[in-house]
């Protein structure tokens, strides 16, 4: 059902909902005062992330993810990007960061609660990530709003987020 909404959406309005989500995520006090920001390269159905990494990166450290087998590890994108194996633009850097060094991450998924419920894509890379040793970011949700349901089903396993934004 969310999907669908998205899939009804025009480039030109996913481009103004993601400059403004981006735009209200830079803005928190937790982004303004963190040195490194965990973030993502986007999808065709998520917001699109590529300026706010540009935007970021001025002032940030910006890290994003390579899936490597059942792991998610996050990168330095100082390195530059490359295009992965699913296609999706990949960090060249060999060195994954530790989870401890992320203080701020902004976290993608298909449908979000007020709350913080996340449902993701099914693999449970970030649900894996966010329970790592180590790891303390503020976590931050981030969808359009018609990915924003009132309720969702969870399991002991899955991670609520700080914050969401849309």
């Amino acid at each position: 059902m969310v999907r669908a909404e998205i899939a009804k959406m025009s480039e030109e309005q996913k481009s103004a909902l993601s400059i403004a989500i981006f735009d209200k995520i830079s803005h928190l006090e937790q982004v303004e005062n963190a040195s490194t920001v965990a973030l993502f390269v986007s999808l065709g159905d998520e917001p699109t992330s590529a300026s706010a990494i540009d935007n970021l990166s001025q002032s940030k450290r910006i890290v994003v993810p390579r899936i490597e087998g059942d792991e998610m590890e996050f990168y330095d994108i100082s390195e530059g990007l490359q295009r992965g194996a699913f296609g999706i633009m990949e960090p060249v850097a060999t060195t994954p960061i530790e989870p401890s060094e992320i203080d701020v991450m902004v976290v993608p998924g298909v449908a979000f609660t007020r709350n913080g419920a996340r449902c993701g894509r099914g693999k449970g890379f970030y649900d894996k990530y966010l329970s790592r040793r180590g790891f303390r970011a503020y976590t931050i949700g981030i969808c359009y709003p018609c990915q924003v349901v009132e309720e969702l089903p969870t399991e002991k396993h899955d991670k609520v987020l700080d914050k969401v934004v849309f």
